[in-house]
């Protein structure tokens, strides 16, 4: 039930919540909140193509709103680092007229993509409770646990109400960074009164609650226990809790760690600079150092969960690959949700290393995944603290 939400009024001005990505789909995160002459876009996600889609790598959402609002669009704001939110800045930047604000992790992760486009990143750092003024909004930044650090809900005050923008998040008791989900500041919102609340709802069929990020070490160390040869685990390479719990295995067990793939290799180095992903000295080689170790003796960190083709996994799992190659007695570990429409390319890239006699590790035979998003339980926790006059 919501409190009373103070009215607006009858003078104050219209305001329009455009979503323009996102909304019953996975990827695509997009969503443009208009009033007067000012406009600002929350996230700004992309979606990789499914096998059937010939001749495309990237989806973005469709940006012809904000051509529609050409001049007026003032700024873009992220609430953390994942692809889906942040992988079509390079495509929307050239539509905002004004900055980038994020968390330094955000920005960092967006920023190398501007650099590839050769674009002027016009980045604003900020953390969990700065405000920042946008005509005649006002932003708020408020701390939320997810399956990567340095993310964060969105307070939008407007002319007609407060809304709140949750960003992907879950209620992680236990953050392996110690940075505690901020429910008392919702708490204090809902007591405010909130207009409207666009929360993440990915698992919204899911009772009860999401794991902790540390839930998963325990089947990792199981694995590390037990495997014979080399250990190959694929997940994202933005989820950096993930990273860490791989990397402390590497360092207890006396296994040297090597970073492969392209975004694994370029977010690690991120990732330690901004006191995210902390490797013990002597730990990490180069990938094209793997075969010089005995297989037993080593980790690998790859991209390709999601059976892109062109990711290492892939290439590792075809024999493709120049550096890790797969014998008996290493295993896979795919440490990551199949993203809905990704299952076929997962199941062929899981037989192609099968008849080499791997193992494949997955979800749903060991610990090796906990989601990002918020169960039914977290999602109901949060709407009795906000109890905002609309939930979308």
């Amino acid at each position: 039930m919501s409190v009373s939400v103070p009215e607006a009024p009858a003078s104050a001005p219209a305001v329009d919540v455009v979503p323009l990505g996102g909304l019953g789909e996975f990827g695509l995160n997009m969503m443009a909140i208009s009033c007067g002459d000012t406009t600002i876009v929350v996230d700004a996600g992309a979606m990789f193509p499914e096998a059937d889609q010939l001749g495309v790598d990237l989806i973005v959402p469709d940006l012809a709103y904000l051509e529609s609002r050409k001049g007026q669009v003032k700024a873009l704001v992220l609430t953390h680092g994942h692809e889906d939110h942040i992988g079509a800045v390079p495509y929307v930047l050239p539509h905002i007229d004004g900055p980038i604000y994020g968390t330094a992790l955000a920005l960092a992760f967006a920023g190398k993509k501007l650099e590839e486009h050769e674009l002027d990143p016009r980045t604003v750092a900020v953390k969990p409770g700065d405000a920042v003024t946008v005509g005649p909004f006002s932003l708020e930044f408020i701390r939320v646990t997810h399956s990567m650090p340095d993310c964060v809900a969105v307070v939008i005050r407007t002319p007609q109400g407060v809304l709140l923008h949750t960003g992907d998040f879950k209620v992680d008791q236990t953050p392996m960074d110690g940075e505690a989900f901020d429910l008392h500041r919702f708490a204090q919102l809902g007591a405010e009164g909130v207009l409207a609340m666009f929360c993440d709802s990915t698992n919204i069929d899911r009772r009860g609650y999401t794991g902790s990020e540390m839930d998963v070490e325990d089947g990792f160390e199981e694995i590390f226990t037990s495997t014979e040869g080399k250990i190959v685990v694929a997940t994202f390479s933005s989820s950096l809790y993930r990273l860490q719990i791989v990397a402390d295995l590497a360092a207890q067990f006396d296994r040297k760690l090597a970073f492969v793939g392209r975004g694994m290799n370029e977010n690690s180095v991120i990732a330690q600079r901004l006191g995210h992903l902390h490797l013990q000295s002597g730990v990490t080689i180069k990938d094209s150092d793997v075969s010089i170790f005995p297989a037993q003796d080593v980790v690998c960190l790859v991209t390709g969960s999601q059976g892109e083709a062109n990711a290492a996994l892939s290439r590792i799992a075809i024999n493709d690959h120049r550096h890790v190659k797969l014998v008996e007695g290493d295993r896979v570990v795919i440490s990551a949700r199949a993203i809905p429409g990704n299952e076929k390319a997962i199941g062929r890239v899981m037989n192609h290393i099968a008849r080499r006699g791997v193992d494949v590790v997955t979800e749903s035979s060991k610990h090796v995944h906990v989601s990002g998003h918020g169960s039914e339980e977290e999602l109901k926790l949060v709407l009795s603290l906000v109890r905002p006059k609309y939930f979308v």
